[in-house]
């Protein structure tokens, strides 16, 4: 088996069994390709079958001298370790070679996050007297009501959003879907858009179910809302790095600030596992290291 015809079984694995993204398989591909890349430096021309564990060890060296960062390197493990497990489950190998390679250990960096007044701030800074800024409200308003990642927000169906119960239906990472509580804020301000800007616009064939469009008719695309959110950054004069997912942390933050469940906060952001949920916690305690420096006599 060569290269070429392992990666195509691969990326069908990817594709058929486990459902992943585009996006996710074009990076897990990558990965593979760095093997190949780093065989060429060494002139060697090993099967993927024949790949040692001292030969990942050495690509992990070779990685490093080029400058790789310590967490783009775990994700190469990630990779690599996912091919090498798809060949044993196909029984093209007994035992992975990468079985033993360890991962070098990372510092979760804890993400930007937004206070209540922050938000408030950068949603009254939309000049509502402009056309697009009514649909740009309602989507700020639904980014931070609902902790959605910004291709959840601009994927949103009006077929599944029922205002009525005040619940959206999300397709998340892996064509997962998931039930997500919507606040009345949010859903008024879509209301808004819908009955007044969004009637105006004529809505290019195959774009009528999403819910927040651009004035050609289309589907908004992921860097028209980074953009709207970095101008109100500037606008607002809040030094923090925002993006549309700072919102997405912003709301996680200070559900679990105000005491929510933490599996219940997986659950809406949909995260596969709370693992990556407690990230808020360790925000959360710092919050309240904050909140005791500030207001205990002692401190």
């Amino acid at each position: 088996m060569d290269w070429n015809l392992a990666k195509k079984g691969f990326k069908n694995y990817l594709k058929l069994e486990r459902s992943l993204a585009k996006h996710s398989i074009e990076a897990y591909l990558r990965d593979i390709d760095k093997i190949t890349q780093f065989l060429a430096s060494v002139e060697k021309n090993t099967a993927p079958l024949a790949i040692k564990t001292k030969d990942l060890k050495d690509l992990l060296v070779w990685v490093n001298e080029l400058g790789m960062l310590a967490t783009s390197q775990a994700r190469l493990i990630s990779g690599i370790k996912a091919f090498y497990k798809y060949l044993v489950m196909e029984d093209f190998l007994k035992q992975s070679p990468a079985e033993l390679i360890e991962a070098p250990k990372t510092r979760r960096k804890l993400p930007d996050v937004l206070t209540v007044y922050e938000v408030e701030e950068l949603i009254a800074a939309l000049d509502l007297s402009k056309v697009e800024n009514t649909r740009n409200k309602a989507m700020l308003e639904t980014l931070y009501s609902c902790g959605l990642r910004v291709s959840e927000l601009i994927g949103l169906k009006l077929s599944n959003f029922y205002p009525e119960d005040e619940f959206i239906k999300i397709t998340g990472k892996g064509n997962k879907e998931r039930l997500v509580p919507i606040g009345t804020v949010a859903v008024k301000n879509i209301e808004i858009y819908r009955e007044s800007t969004r009637r105006q616009i004529t809505i290019v064939k195959g774009n009528e179910d999403y819910i927040f469009l651009n004035k050609r008719g289309t589907k908004l695309s992921r860097i028209s809302v980074f953009t709207l959110i970095k101008d109100l950054a500037l606008k607002t004069g809040i030094q923090k790095n925002i993006s549309p997912h700072t919102f997405r942390h912003s709301f996680a933050t200070h559900l679990i600030e105000g005491g929510a469940d933490l599996r219940a906060v997986q659950e809406m952001l949909g995260h596969e596992s709370i693992t990556t949920t407690e990230i808020y916690t360790h925000l959360d305690r710092d919050f309240l290291k904050q909140t005791i420096q500030q207001f205990h006599p002692r401190s």
